[in-house]
């Protein structure tokens, strides 16, 4: 008799234990399920540098990216180069290096005067570097800007023969540089400029 009676308590637990089991093996629980996708483009800066053809070098355009001259006292010389910011640009800040090689002959509107007008700013402890700056810091250019370095030079009528050949050969070499402007701003020009490292 005591036999059947634990045949019968565990088989009650048997069968207790497959009904627990079978509910736990049905139990729903109540989830969702998300999730975020990046997908990431490059951005760029990209400028181009040019100035008016004067001397009918380049076939079927208006700017160009040299020019010749033949210099003359009191002559005054279209030279306007441009920096071209491209539309597909993020926003820079621009640098440009002019390396002229006539100052010393230069009438009243010296191409320095031109650039100061133009807001071009020597940058502090660097050489012949100038930032594009409408204030105290140097001021980004958007997309699709242009910013104009100087318009032209000009020879002053006091130099004679003698002195004007000496400059033959001489050169003015403007050079631009792009930085993007997320992540310098209030900066200092010569802080982003050397950020930079322009060779």
């Amino acid at each position: 008799m005591m036999k059947s009676v634990k045949k019968a308590i565990v088989a009650a637990l048997c069968a207790g234990t497959l009904v627990v089991g079978s509910v736990a093996g049905t139990m729903a629980y109540l989830t969702s399920e998300d999730k975020v996708e990046n997908t990431f483009t490059v951005g760029n800066v990209a400028i181009t540098l040019d100035e008016t053809d004067v001397d009918n070098s380049t076939q079927d355009s208006e700017r160009d990216r040299a020019n010749t001259y033949k210099l003359m006292p009191g002559h005054t010389y279209i030279k306007d180069p441009i920096v071209h910011v491209d539309k597909d640009s993020e926003d820079c800040y621009l640098f440009v290096k002019v390396d002229n090689e006539i100052t010393a002959i230069e009438g009243d509107t010296t191409v320095a005067v031109q650039m100061a007008a133009k807001d071009w700013v020597a940058v502090d402890g660097v050489d012949d570097i100038y930032v594009y700056s409408t204030g105290d810091t140097p001021t980004a250019v958007t997309a699709d800007e242009n910013k104009i370095v100087f318009e032209n030079f000009t020879i002053a009528g006091t130099v004679d023969n003698d002195k004007l050949a000496n400059y033959a050969n001489k050169t003015i070499i403007v050079t631009a540089y792009a930085i993007q402007a997320n992540g310098f701003e209030g900066k200092t020009a010569s802080e982003i400029w050397n950020a930079a490292n322009f060779k």
